[in-house]
């Protein structure tokens, strides 16, 4: 394994260096209510061979006002020490829901100074497409503890997306498909009136993958920031309904080398229940 951890490993990658000590594949699966799926069950069910399983739905902060807020720095270090993960692990992460949720695990840990952390190209969907071997048993560890000192950055409050609505320093880029951004009605995800925070741009998360689930090419992905209007020579802040798919865009812009970037936690969820916030409805 070497010495600088790369964010993107595929599924032969992985299966060569399963046995590497150092190494810790966490799944990091989460769905919306409406796909009507036990993540742990399918966990237990079948997962990567010694994976632990995360339980992103848990790594909520129920103590901040924004909703479902990435977790506070103590609740992610406690988390980490109870799935046995030292400073020194080299951390996988993998899906297998429809909104990618290893990307937001991977933002929650970048954002609090962990880079030890990569996503599985593909997911549990490619590993398995490839037949390659699962477990049905938990995997076997060692809770830890310790003093580790996390601190969150790249995470923009509400007020800091509103000032930059009237004075715009950050390109703000939402996830959602473009009928939750540009339509009328009910946001058919998490509810309230579809719309977007006036002068953001939209690029779906589900275009930054190739038809078999991969991240597509560097040359691929900038293409794509641009023709959505992003001009990646500025700052960005991505957002989408509740920051999942908003940490999807955050993960492919860190593919092509962009991190003046942040995520709004709050995301149209947080945004659009604010009557008090400006809000733009239909084409741009």
């Amino acid at each position: 394994m070497t010495n600088t951890f790369p964010s993107l490993v595929s599924t032969q990658w992985l299966a060569e260096n399963l046995g590497n000590p150092e190494l810790v594949v966490i799944d990091a699966s989460r769905h919306l209510p409406a796909a009507n799926r036990d993540a742990h069950a399918e966990y237990e069910k079948a997962h990567i061979p010694g994976a632990r399983f995360l339980d992103l739905a848990s790594l909520t902060d129920t103590a901040s006002p924004v909703p479902a807020a990435m977790p506070s720095a103590r609740q992610l270090a406690n988390r980490l020490d109870d799935l046995g993960i030292t400073s020194s692990s080299k951390i996988v992460l993998y899906d297998d829901s429809d909104v990618k949720t290893s990307a937001r695990a991977w933002f929650i840990l970048v954002s609090h100074g962990i880079d030890s952390a990569a996503i599985l190209d593909g997911g549990f969907g490619k590993w398995r497409t490839e037949n390659r071997p699962v477990e049905r048993v938990s995997a076997k560890f060692v809770p830890i503890k310790t003093d580790r000192i996390l601190a969150v950055k790249r995470v923009a409050s509400k007020a800091e997306v509103l000032a930059n609505v009237d004075r715009p320093v950050h390109q703000v880029l939402d996830a959602r498909s473009a009928e939750r951004v540009f339509g009328a009605g009910t946001d058919p995800v998490h509810g309230g009136e579809n719309g977007r925070i006036p002068g953001s741009l939209n690029l779906p998360f589900g275009a930054v993958f190739a038809e078999d689930g991969t991240y597509k090419s560097p040359d691929d992905l900038r293409a794509a920031f641009e023709a959505a209007g992003i001009d990646l020579s500025r700052p960005v802040i991505t957002s989408c309904g509740s920051g999942v798919t908003a940490s999807v865009l955050l993960f492919a812009l860190n593919l092509i080398g962009k991190h003046d970037t942040a995520l709004y936690d709050g995301s149209w969820m947080e945004w659009s229940a604010d009557p008090e916030t400006p809000k733009e409805q239909g084409p741009a």
